[in-house]
């Protein structure tokens, strides 16, 4: 792309805001210079200057004549606010190291976490069922509630901010365990303040994952009751919908019912029709959430770039053999009626539950990625197919082997998507992205399973093959919907654009070299094209490496501070 053919006739702009107070001998503390401004409004580009004074912009236009103590080159690259990951796992690979060195070098500068299951709240059971899980990421759990987690994570320093959505499974899981069956009116009050405590620390909104158990066992007005609570702060529901292949539309009609009885904002995970025989009803369903739009609900979505998911072999099982929790699901697994039940329901196509195995449609598209114990590591990046002739068994037999011998539910890619419908998501102007991955590096722990490429590459994938090489949507539109559409569907504070007074997460790169290189058979592959990133004013990718810096602080959501300014209690 050259990057000649997006700049206007007039060069410079006037200033937006008069600059701040002399800092001494220098005005600002950092100036990018002549750089091709893209605000995140979405509008064309201009070029320009953009300067910062401590964690803050200070002014944009044209700064000849003002200093700086340091200033970079900005001509021939874009300069941008930093990017929201609307999807992030990196609640736990934050914790073995802040830097998020794969999502920074793609100038993802939020981390959003919480699909389903967030870091808080916990009591004593759940914090020893999470040590127990632990497999090469090791960390002592030193907070309780969701905010301790966050306010923990900036403590121990990331370079990232981050922000985290309240589980809806998590605060089940507190509750009431793993059981399949609907609280108790004393229960769900419970949930609820477990809830409203979230919201007043910050939490986001409520987060669900339909498809796993126990989420699954979650009747529709048990999730209203919850979102009525985050609704009263001015929170969002954000899910991964019970269905994204058979029942795909009735699950929409689900979020859409939770939308308008509880009153609140809501956005689907990952957006997607999974299977190819369900590949057609994406056009259906885009029709019936603009219609919900149409009609006054705030429906938004957000995707990653790619055909195939991830996530574990449990999504290949029905749920009724994981109640419990893992230990009870092995324990199940062991049993041969058991094993034959599950096994014929793993082949029998269904609307009772999500099977992402028939999903996939053969063995031969189920990628197993990553092991807990030491000795299964020699088939990551094999299939399950070739897995289970190398043991003479079936894909369905040597999925529930994996599952036991394990001790986990197995980290799992499924291939279930369509490049065409990939396409069109991309061009909804109300869905925003996200990795659904932690932000990792080729080095350590991390090297030994195989994330999702997703992990490395979602945004540059995004701005090189789809804006740059496809043209699927201007480049201004695609910086729009990676940072001020999840910032005004969020309600953050001063973040998401480029303007005077909001915090300096900036992101400088070079529109006709970003390039995600990650693969399927190797993940663990930085993206290249991102030159600097600024998280609230300090530098931590310079040159295209990472500072070492650590400056990401908790992000938080409308309902901060709701103790002093929020006298009502929620309905």
């Amino acid at each position: 792309m050259q990057i000649r053919s997006f700049i206007p006739i007039t060069f410079y702009f006037a200033l937006v805001a008069a600059p701040l107070p002399s800092l001494g001998a220098e005005d600002y503390d950092v100036i990018v210079r002549r750089g091709l401004i893209f605000d995140g409004s979405g509008g064309p580009p201009s070029v320009g200057d953009v300067a910062m004074s401590k964690d803050m912009i200070a002014a944009i236009g044209d700064l000849t004549g003002k200093t700086a103590r340091s200033e970079i080159n900005g001509s021939g690259l874009a300069v941008a606010p930093g990017f929201i990951n609307m999807l992030s796992w990196a609640n736990e690979s934050l914790l073995e190291d802040g830097r998020s060195q794969g999502d920074i070098r793609q100038g993802v500068t939020l981390e959003v976490m919480g699909e389903g299951e967030s870091m808080g709240p916990l009591n004593a059971k759940m914090k020893k069922e999470m040590i127990a899980s632990q497999a090469d990421i090791k960390y002592p759990i030193k907070w309780t509630t969701l905010g301790e987690y966050l306010e923990h994570l900036q403590k121990c320093g990331v370079s990232p901010n981050v922000a985290s959505y309240v589980g809806a499974t998590t605060v089940r899981i507190h509750e009431i365990g793993y059981a399949d069956r609907p609280p108790t009116a004393a229960e769900l009050e419970r949930m609820r303040q477990l809830v409203r405590q979230a919201m007043e620390e910050g939490a986001l909104g409520v987060g669900s994952s339909l498809i796993y158990a126990p989420a699954f066992y979650a009747k529709t007005d048990e999730l209203i009751a919850l979102c009525q609570v985050a609704s009263s702060y001015g929170g969002m529901y954000i899910s991964h919908l019970r269905s994204e292949g058979n029942q795909f539309l009735q699950a929409l009609d689900e979020l859409i019912t939770i939308a308008r009885e509880a009153k609140i904002s809501t956005e689907i995970y990952h957006l997607k029709a999974a299977g190819q025989s369900n590949w057609s009803k994406l056009d259906a369903a885009v029709q019936k959430i603009e219609a919900a739009r149409a009609g006054g609900l705030r429906i938004t979505a957000d995707m990653y770039t790619y055909l195939a998911g991830a996530t574990g072999l449990n999504a290949s099982m029905p749920p009724w053999v994981q109640e419990g929790g893992y230990a009870e699901w092995a324990k199940r697994l062991k049993d041969p009626a058991v094993r034959e039940r599950v096994k014929r329901e793993m082949v029998t196509p269904t609307d009772k539950w999500e099977s992402l195995y028939l999903a996939a449609g053969s063995p031969d598209k189920v990628l197993l990625i990553a092991f807990k114990n030491p000795k299964l590591r020699a088939f990551t990046g094999k299939t399950l197919a070739e897995v289970a002739k190398l043991r003479g068994k079936s894909p369905e037999e040597t999925a529930m082997d994996l599952v036991i011998e394990d001790g986990s539910r197995v980290g799992t890619v499924y291939f279930m998507m369509s490049e065409d419908n990939v396409r069109k998501e991309i061009r909804l102007p109300w869905v925003s992205f996200g990795s659904d991955e932690g932000s990792y590096a080729p080095r350590g722990v991390f090297l030994k399973s195989n994330p999702h490429p997703r992990a490395y590459g979602n945004v540059a994938r995004l701005l090189g093959r789809y804006v740059r090489d496809e043209k699927i949507i201007p480049l201004e539109e695609a910086v729009h919907r990676l940072t001020a559409l999840p910032a005004e569907n969020l309600k953050l504070d001063r973040r998401g654009a480029l303007k005077p007074g909001h915090f300096a997460d900036i992101v400088v790169f070079d529109p006709a070299k970003i390039q995600d290189h990650a693969t399927f058979d190797k993940p663990h592959q930085y993206a290249t094209g991102m030159v600097h990133v600024f998280v609230n004013g300090t530098q931590v990718l310079k040159d295209g490496e990472h500072t070492g810096a650590t400056p990401g602080r908790v992000v938080r959501g409308p309902g901060w501070n709701a103790r002093t300014r929020n006298s009502n209690p929620p309905p």
